[in-house]
């Protein structure tokens, strides 16, 4: 099998990356089914890059039917040490307008129904999440944003909400006044969780396509909006990543490396045999 050393994920609009020197599709099968898709495998300046859609190849998954786990599991699998994730954000500030772009450093949880651990049926493990973006990996794409646009801005909390409805007034409000959150979008999560738990730096480009539904001075969301201001910005996000790339350090540093060093709590021969060879390329190293 291929090996790649960054994953880059694509959200809306992000189906292909100009300039990536495709090797191959590689179609995995995993202990959690099916990844969104192939996984294209390619270079970019050199480094070996897996890239997968998000939503699939003509955008058939909604938020809450990605196959999340597979998708992460896939990228592990190919010896991925960092991902890239790239949407869609509405945004909860006046300051920060449709078109911007947001490299977020902390995140809320409103999704309901999405299975956001690797780990149950026999293994226990408690990750540490306070610092939910690898902060070395978003520093890298902010620095790298800032030179494709000034209108990025460093940090903000994301709201992750079950959709596949856009928000009331009522909860845009209560997101932006009483929660503090900055931008809202339906993916993100389980991405961010179960990356760290796979101990992968990732980080996430986030493309404003407009002011959710509480500002009355704006249009309220749609479909055709998102998909037409993500459209425009793709090319930059495109950009952003493979100027991040080139900057990668050669030796991870950072927490996401040893998350789960201290965090599994089962003890190892009560792990069952199964269990123990679906998830060995994540938990091996701690309990042989």
């Amino acid at each position: 099998m291929p090996s790649a050393r960054v994953g880059i994920i694509g959200g809306t609009g992000f189906y292909e990356i100009e300039g990536l020197k495709h090797e191959e599709d590689i179609h995995i099968n995993t202990p959690f089914g099916d990844p969104s898709g192939a996984i294209q495998i390619g270079s970019l300046d050199e480094i070996k890059v897996a890239f997968l859609p998000r939503h699939g190849k003509g955008h058939v998954y909604g938020p809450g039917e990605i196959p999340v786990k597979a998708n992460i599991y896939a990228l592990k699998s190919l010896g991925v040490e960092f991902i890239f994730s790239v949407c869609a954000v509405g945004s909860l500030k006046e300051k920060i307008k449709p078109l911007d772009i947001v490299i977020p450093d902390q995140i809320i949880d409103r999704t309901k129904r999405r299975p956001s651990s690797f780990f149950g049926q026999g293994v226990v493990a408690h990750i540490p999440f306070a610092d939910p973006f690898c902060p070395i990996l978003s520093d890298i794409l902010y620095n790298c944003a800032y030179k494709e646009s000034s209108r990025v801005h460093d940090g903000g909390v994301v709201i992750v909400m079950e959709g596949p409805q856009f928000s009331t007034r009522a909860e845009s409000e209560l997101y932006r006044r009483s929660w503090g959150a900055d931008v809202i979008v339906m993916t993100m999560l389980p991405e961010a969780k179960l990356a760290r738990e796979a101990e992968i730096c990732y980080a996430n480009i986030s493309i404003v396509t407009d002011y959710d539904c509480w500002n009355e001075a704006s249009v309220s969301v749609s479909v055709e909006m998102v998909l037409e201001n993500q459209k425009r910005m793709v090319d930059t996000s495109k950009e952003i990543i493979k100027k991040a790339i080139r900057q990668l350090p050669k030796q991870r540093e950072c927490i996401c490396t040893h998350a789960l060093e201290n965090a599994i709590a089962t003890v190892p021969e009560m792990i069952p045999p199964k269990v123990k060879d679906d998830l060995d390329i994540i938990i091996g190293k701690y309990i042989k």
